[in-house]
């Protein structure tokens, strides 16, 4: 009589500041399901966010655990700037027994995913068609503006993905207009440093309005990210307006300083909730242009793609990835 093993229990999340998403991975292949989102202010810890995850899906204690986190994971660990958690991989492993722990940056997840989307998770941004990511090398990039400015890179060899992190949002602004030197000056007399993250993320939005109200002369409005856009598209303001233009062709230059700092000629993917909630706005902005005003490199820039990613949850699905990798001891 042969006996059936239990699948294992691969649970995947993806925690920021405010909410934090969890999910089984499927077990054969980058994937998940059961997918739910929790208030971490309604829970003191992660371990105790996980512990009632697992009780509404009535699922066993996990085999492996791999958690995408918004912070950089230092010696096992990760701090939340905008929540009272922390995770560490030992103290999981304790309230845990017996399962694997991975802790990934947040980008450094949405990165794994790119290979793993389908076509229609992304939309082409620009005339040049997207890269062949099936063969065995490749490089890309990807940056996404949300709450702060997120950048990663993923580089592919001999059919093994190594992702580059760091804090590419936080690279110095340089303004490449006579419009954006006055909004450099502006926000200058405002913050210690102006980096890329003041300008391109949901903050960045509302510090290009107000500086251009500064600059136009007129006492700008205390409106939020969302609310500068539905002001530029439900009545034309122009202030609103200007500002989506700088913060699209703003966020084309960052992109486009990313693929040469990293060469990632086959492809940069935005990423980010800003961006894929109006992808129908950066198809007509300034991005490529800003993308492309690399001087001496334009025809370079003008043959690497670049797409938006759409798939609401890219983090879970590249942490899914990771959790596989892991049960098979590939990591």
């Amino acid at each position: 009589m042969s006996i059936t093993q239990a699948a294992p229990c691969l649970l995947v999340g993806d925690i920021g500041g405010t909410n934090a998403r969890f999910a089984l991975a499927d077990p054969t292949s980058p994937g998940f399901s059961q997918e739910m989102t929790f208030e971490c202010r309604e829970f003191e810890s992660a371990d105790l966010a996980i512990s009632a995850f697992l009780e509404k899906i009535e699922s066993t204690q996990p085999d492996v655990i791999c958690l995408a986190a918004a912070g950089p994971v230092i010696n096992g660990s990760v701090r939340f700037t905008n929540n009272n958690w922390s995770l560490d991989v030992g103290d999981m492993k304790k309230a845990f027994a017996g399962a694997r722990v991975r802790l990934l940056n947040d980008f450094e997840a949405i990165a794994y995913s790119i290979p793993h989307l389908k076509p229609d998770d992304c939309i082409q941004v620009g005339t040049t068609p997207p890269a062949d990511l099936t063969r065995a090398d490749f490089t890309i990039g990807i940056v996404g503006p949300g709450t702060g400015l997120g950048a990663a890179g993923l580089l592919q060899r001999n059919g093994r993905a190594t992702p580059v992190i760091g804090e590419g949002g936080h690279v110095g602004f340089a303004p490449e207009t006579t419009l954006q030197m006055e909004l450099h000056e502006q926000l200058a007399g405002q913050f210690e440093r102006v980096c890329d993250e003041r300008l391109v993320s949901g903050p960045g939005l509302v510090n290009i309005y107000r500086a251009l109200g500064n600059i136009r002369g007129k006492k700008p409005a205390d409106l939020n990210a969302a609310e500068i856009f539905a002001l530029a598209s439900e009545n034309g303001d122009a202030i609103a307006q200007e500002t989506i233009d700088i913060f699209f062709e703003v966020l084309g230059q960052v992109a486009g300083n990313l693929a040469l700092s990293l060469g990632a000629y086959d492809g940069v993917f935005i990423g980010g909730g800003i961006v894929a909630r109006k992808p129908e706005l950066i198809a007509d902005s300034q991005f490529r242009a800003g993308f492309e005003r690399k001087g001496r490199h334009r025809s370079l820039m003008e043959r690497i793609p670049t797409q938006v990613i759409v798939n609401p949850q890219p983090g879970l699905l590249g942490a899914s990835y990771c959790a596989l990798q892991t049960h098979r001891g590939e990591f």
